[in-house]
């Protein structure tokens, strides 16, 4: 069985945003040789996620709404979190709905997706570099 890692490098501009990475993921497969296994795919850092939907950008701006409807970042104080001199409790708050990591089949050396299907890395606390693991086992 084959282990293969990689690490994939973002600075997002803003403070929220969304990055379809699913090109990125399947030029690691091809490097990695792996024709049958799995794939997974984490965000690094406790501010940021990784999650499959559909790549289209009315979805991107309704989870950006929704997600700041649900953990707003401001007012800051209203988070105890940001008592410790940060301001990104909402983003912690974001990335536990959205999720820490996907794990995609591969088949025949592609991703196995339904239709539709795309990898994003969302980051809520953005404008510094961070990054994503991918990591692939197989034959």
């Amino acid at each position: 069985m084959k282990s293969f890692r990689k690490e994939l490098w973002f600075e997002v501009p803003s403070r929220r945003g969304f990055v379809n990475i699913t090109r990125d993921v399947q030029d690691a497969i091809d490097e990695s040789g792996v024709r049958e296994g799995l794939c997974l795919v984490n965000a690094m850092h406790i501010t940021a996620s990784v999650f499959i939907n559909d790549n289209e950008s009315g979805l991107h701006h309704d989870y950006d709404k929704w997600l700041e409807q649900l953990a707003p970042h401001e007012p800051i104080d209203q988070y105890r979190h940001n008592d410790t001199g940060e301001d990104n409790a909402d983003a912690h708050l974001k990335r536990q709905i959205m999720g820490r990591e996907v794990t995609v089949a591969i088949t025949e050396g592609r991703l196995d997706f339904g239709p539709w299907e795309a990898i994003f890395y969302g980051e809520f606390d953005g404008r510094r570099r961070k990054r994503a693991l991918i990591k692939i086992i197989g034959e």
